[in-house]
C-alpha cells in the first residue's frame, strides 16, 4: 500500500515535469520509478521493522514473487521468517541468498544466526568459517561465542563474547548469555559477575536478574542481589531462590523462602504455594 503523500507526489509528476522543455516521456518514467522505489524502501524497512512478523512474511512471498531477481527482497523474507520463529524455511531462503554472486559477508552472518536457530550448529560454524576474518561485526562474533559454547570451547567463548560486548553500546543480552555459559559451567562467581554487569546497561532484564540468583544460589547465597525489581518480580526471584536452595538440601531455607515469595506477591502465587504445600506434606522438589 502506498503511502498517500508519496502518492500524490507520484501523480502529481508527470504534468509538473512535462511542462519542463525539452522533458521526454523516458525521463518523466524514470522520476515516477525513483519515488516509487522510495516508497517500496520505506515500506520494506516497515514490514522488517514494526509490522506484524506473520505479514511481513506474506508481504515479503508476494514481493519476491513478482519480482525474485531482487536480493533485497530475498533477505526481507529470509528476515521474516526469522522473526516468525521459522527458521528452518529461513535456512533454505538464506541458502539460495549466499549463493549468489553479490551476497555480502554480512549475509554469511545472518545465514549463521538462522542455523544456529534451527540448531544446525555444525553448519553454522562451517558458514562462519567462511566469512573474513577481516568482518568484525557485533552479529558474528556474539554468533562466534555461542557456537565455541555449544562445541564446549570455554578460551575460545570468553574471546569471543568479550570481543562481542565491545562492538556495542547495548551488551546487556551478550553479557548475560556469557554469564550463562559460566552458569553451565559450575563458575559461579564469574557469572554473578557478567549479570551483575550486564544489569548496569540494561536494569529491567529479567533474565539476568533471575540468572543472578541462580549464581548466587550456586555459592549458597540465598539473599536478594540489590537490583531494580518490581514487587511481583521479587516474588519470582525468592521461588528461584527458594528452588535452588531446595535442589541443593538446604529444605528449611528454601521453606522459608517459598512463604516469603507467596506472601511477597501481589497476586495468588500457585506455583510457590503449591510446592510449598508439597514440602509441607512431605514431597521431595526435584529441581
Amino acid at each position: 500500500m502506498r503511502h498517500p503523500m508519496l502518492l500524490s507526489l507520484c501523480l502529481g509528476m508527470a504534468p509538473l515535469l512535462s511542462a519542463c522543455g525539452g522533458t521526454s516521456d523516458a525521463e518523466v518514467q524514470r522520476a515516477i520509478d525513483n519515488v516509487n522505489v522510495i516508497d517500496e524502501t520505506n515500506l520494506n524497512d516497515i514490514m522488517l521493522t514494526v509490522g506484524d512478523p506473520a505479514e511481513s512474511v506474506s508481504y515479503f512471498r508476494r514481493a519476491t514473487a513478482e519480482k525474485p531477481d531482487r536480493i533485497d527482497l530475498q533477505r526481507g523474507l529470509a528476515k521474516s521468517l526469522v522473526r516468525a520463529g521459522q527458521s528452518t524455511e529461513a535456512v533454505t531462503v538464506w541458502a539460495g541468498i549466499v549463493a549468489r554472486p553479490e551476497a555480502t559477508a554480512e549475509d554469511r552472518v545472518d545465514y549463521a544466526d538462522a542455523l544456529v536457530r534451527a540448531g544446525e550448529w555444525g553448519r553454522a560454524q562451517a558458514e562462519l568459517n567462511r566469512i573474513p576474518p577481516t568482518h568484525e561485526t557485533y552479529e558474528r562474533y556474539r554468533l562466534e561465542a555461542m557456537v565455541a559454547d555449544y562445541n564446549k570451547d570455554w578460551k575460545k567463548a570468553d574471546a569471543f563474547y568479550d570481543t562481542a560486548a565491545g562492538l556495542t553500546t547495548k551488551p546487556a543480552g551478550v553479557l548475560n548469555n556469557w554469564g550463562f555459559s559460566k552458569l553451565n559451567r559450575k563458575d559461579y562467581r564469574g557469572a554473578e559477575k557478567l549479570f551483575a554487569e550486564a544489569l548496569t546497561y540494561e536494569p529491567g532484564l529479567f533474565t539476568a536478574k533471575n540468572n543472578l540468583v541462580m549464581a548466587r544460589a550456586g555459592q549458597r547465597d540465598y539473599d536478594l542481589p540489590i537490583v531494580q525489581m518490581t514487587q511481583t518480580e521479587r516474588a519470582m526471584l525468592l521461588y528461584t531462590a527458594a528452588l535452588a536452595a531446595i535442589k541443593q538440601g538446604d529444605v528449611t531455607i528454601g521453606k522459608g523462602l517459598l512463604r516469603e515469595a507467596v506472601d511477597t506477591h501481589p497476586q495468588h502465587f500457585e506455583e510457590a504455594a503449591r510446592a510449598l504445600a508439597a514440602l509441607e506434606g512431605g514431597a521431595v522438589i526435584r529441581g
